[in-house]
């Protein structure tokens, strides 16, 4: 992306207010977490085994489904790159996704709103599957879990959420910073260190070390990287700012 001649508006520098709520999430946000809460609940404590083993098969992504003609399988290959994200392999693992997503979901859905989050979400969801299906071509591993859509949050708050000019991020007013072009956002040091921890955190999970615990099964960096890629690089598309921010797609 290019910066237009224009300069970029920039807005007033927030000022913070002691009294502000601790949580204070979009509707939206509360939704999504009620959603992923409701559905693991039902899953972990409604459901039978049996029953809840074939309703994580049915709905979690699996590379293995893929290597078959689609014709001699059901539809499920059609929903998961996207129902998997709603699915989760225990509360720990459920908490810490929904801690990141009430973090880097709250910005970008007083951004983009409520259609074109719901759209990032299943773009982001079904590209960090694909990206995990690369590295898992053909085997019967099941994915699950939101964290690559959060990933896809986190990449999308590195284009605008941290200011160049080393103001402090907002939680109420940090939506309003212009859309970051990608040279703007490498000479950013807030971003660059946060990308690199991001990318540390994600490669000690990779060579099999648990800094994140126990949540319940093997953390899937790899659809962490997709997810992170496709937020970073493909939020300007998602942005209704973009052009009223001297921001050129």
């Amino acid at each position: 992306m290019e910066q237009d001649n224009q300069q970029a508006e920039v807005p007033e520098e927030p000022q913070r207010k002691a009294n502000a709520p601790i949580f204070n999430f979009p509707a939206l946000i509360s939704f999504s977490i009620g959603l992923l809460v409701l559905i693991y609940g039902a899953q972990s404590l409604l459901l039978p085994p049996d029953w809840a083993d074939w309703f994580v098969v049915t709905f979690a992504f699996i590379p293995a489904r893929y290597v078959h003609p689609l014709t001699a399988e059901d539809l499920s290959w059609l929903w998961t790159p996207v129902s998997y994200s709603l699915l989760h392999a225990s509360w720990q693992h459920l908490l810490f996704n929904v801690l990141w997503m009430s973090i880097f979901g709250t910005p970008v859905v007083r951004r983009i709103g409520t259609l074109r989050y719901f759209l990032f979400w299943i773009g982001s969801s079904a590209a960090a599957a694909a990206f995990y299906a690369l590295l898992h071509w053909g085997q019967a591993v099941l994915l699950i879990g939101a964290s690559g859509a959060i990933s896809a949050l986190m990449g999308a708050a590195c284009r605008f959420a941290f200011p160049a000019n080393g103001w402090p991020y907002d939680p109420q007013k940090g939506h309003l910073y212009p859309l970051q072009s990608f040279g703007d956002v490498f000479t950013n040091r807030t971003v660059v260190v946060y990308i690199a921890a991001w990318l540390f955190g994600n490669v000690v999970v990779g060579l099999g070390l648990p800094i994140f615990g126990d949540i319940g099964g093997a953390v899937a960096w790899e659809a962490h990287l997709g997810g992170f890629v496709f937020g970073f690089v493909l939020f300007g598309l998602f942005d209704p700012q973009r052009h009223q921010r001297g921001i050129s797609s």
